[in-house]
């Protein structure tokens, strides 16, 4: 089953390559790559954000660590990890990210992992959790509606 996205009209760009520091295979992406393996190579190991955001995953289908790829050249999988966070060596499917509706944007808050405990819904901007009646200062999981 392949799943492409509709996006196409130079708003975004990726190239990416399948060994750091821009060497080895190269191909460039104006729309989502639900798995690297798709274009002969097993994950990205640098890119370049020529236009747009990105949200690249760790794993195929856009499932794993995610991160945001913004404007710019990510040599190596630690200019896209970050050295303080969850080490994500590869990425192996990425997507653009559309300008959402805010308006229209819901989120579920959830004090547990998996969705439980108490919850709480957001649809405009949060200044503080204890503004929503949130007693810790942790989210154990979340849950997007709509919107971004």
């Amino acid at each position: 089953m392949t799943h492409r996205c509709k996006k196409s009209s130079g708003l975004w760009k990726i190239v990416v390559w399948d060994e750091p520091f821009f060497q080895g295979k190269k191909h460039e992406f104006t729309t989502d790559c639900y798995s690297t393996s798709e274009h002969g190579f097993s994950t990205a190991r640098s890119c370049k954000i020529e236009s747009g955001a990105w949200a690249g995953f760790e794993h195929c289908g856009f499932q794993g660590q995610q991160f945001v790829l913004e404007r710019g050249e990510y040599p190596c999988w630690e200019a896209w990890s970050g050295s303080n966070a969850y080490h994500v060596e590869r990425m192996c499917s990425f997507r653009p990210i559309a300008c959402a509706d805010h308006g229209r944007s819901r989120l579920m808050l959830f004090e547990q992992e998996n969705f439980q405990g108490k919850r709480a819904e957001m649809s405009d901007d949060c200044p503080s959790l204890p503004a929503l009646g949130w007693g810790s200062s942790t989210v154990g999981s979340f849950l997007v509606r709509s919107g971004a």
